[in-house]
């Protein structure tokens, strides 16, 4: 009955974080106008979780998990809306390319053949983009190595990738269900998801197999 006690509290405990996450998010998105506040809220999220998970103590209350959002908001504001930004230019055109795509003149064999290589290009994109706020959040570096390093991580680290795209296929899953949890945790969830498969299985610096079986051991 003590242990199950004690789970129940550490589960409560990471509800919390993400929810105060996810409030933050909002909050700040809203501070910045949205269009320059949402990219610098993203990359706060990834920089709270990652302080988050590296912590000794996981028992963070409101006022620490809203003041190191904050602190990290503030901070990144213009270069994450220069990241974001560029990502989501490179990823509207890649959008637009499959839209042209399934409503061309193409029939058969090669209609389907681009339609579906533009589709795994676009998914191949998208993970590698989020993938890469979390090694940015991360790893202190030059923007040609952010980049090359995510691209590493989604190629040459399967089980990082493979457990990523789970992750968020659950959490598609649990909003359709419960559209409630959409509205208290929303993209704090998939910044969560994300990072909790980055910091997991990407063996950055600092993330080592080491540290997360410590980690997994006091989750547990």
């Amino acid at each position: 009955m003590r242990s199950f006690a004690i789970g129940y509290e550490r589960v409560c405990r990471v509800i919390l974080i993400v929810f105060v996450i996810n409030c933050a998010m909002v909050v700040h998105t809203c501070m910045g106008a949205v269009a320059a506040g949402f990219f610098p809220a993203v990359g706060a999220a990834f920089a709270t979780y990652r302080t988050w998970m590296l912590d000794e103590d996981f028992s963070w209350t409101v006022r620490r998990t809203w003041c190191t959002f904050h602190a990290a908001w503030k901070q990144d504001v213009a270069a994450a809306n220069r990241f974001g930004w560029a990502q989501a230019a490179v990823g509207a055109l890649l959008a637009w390319d499959y839209y042209l795509a399934n409503w061309n003149l193409l029939g058969g064999v090669v209609g389907v053949g681009v339609s579906g290589l533009l589709l795994v290009v676009n998914v191949g994109y998208l993970v590698w983009a989020l993938v890469s706020w979390a090694v940015r959040a991360h790893v202190d570096a030059p923007l040609g190595t952010l980049l090359r390093l995510s691209a590493v991580t989604v190629v040459g680290r399967p089980r990082c990738t493979v457990s990523l795209v789970a992750l968020l296929a659950v959490v598609v899953w649990v909003w359709t269900r419960w559209p409630g949890v959409l509205v208290a945790l929303g993209a704090s969830m998939t910044v969560g998801v994300v990072a909790a498969a980055v910091y997991s299985f990407a063996a950055l610096p600092g993330m080592q197999v080491r540290s997360l079986r410590y980690t997994a051991s006091r989750l547990g």
